[in-house]
């Protein structure tokens, strides 16, 4: 299986200028815990989670209304391809201990999001055993990290 056949091809996607607050507010009306930060082209520069918002903008008391999203994102992001093999994202994901993956085109556009529950609901095309490694891999080293 693809990952195009699998991913959530609807990503909303913000700025770099975009404060932390209207990002907070876009993730809040769409229902999604991430967003990829995009250039003006569409080709993403960072990601910002929900985690995010709470960890490097409310606990560090910044100011939700003034700070710029790119103060805050992480850059240097893992992302697969929409032809990329499954068992691949699957990889990147339980290796880079992450639970949401952005796909991208060749031309670095975003185009999707993966996420485990995109997995999750197609556990009978990937596998269901394939889909318990994958969630237990990133639940692991989340588990090894936090202590």
């Amino acid at each position: 299986m693809k990952v195009k056949e699998c991913m959530c091809n609807q990503v909303f996607s913000c700025t770099p200028s975009t404060t932390v607050y209207d990002a907070a507010k876009l993730m809040q009306t769409n229902h999604v815990g991430c967003i990829p930060v995009c250039d003006n082209q569409n080709c993403m520069v960072g990601l910002v989670t929900d985690r995010d918002l709470v960890l490097r903008c409310i606990a560090t008391d910044k100011n939700a209304k003034q700070t710029p999203i790119s103060e805050i994102m992480t850059t240097n992001v893992c992302t697969c391809k929409p032809d990329d093999d499954m068992s691949n994202a699957q990889s990147k994901m339980g290796n880079e201990q992450i639970r949401r993956l952005p796909v991208v085109g060749n031309d670095g556009q975003v185009v999707g999001m993966l996420t485990l529950g995109d997995i999750a609901q197609n556990d009978l095309e990937i596998g269901q055993q394939q889909v318990s490694d994958t969630i237990n891999s990133i639940c692991d080293d989340e588990e090894k990290n936090a202590e």
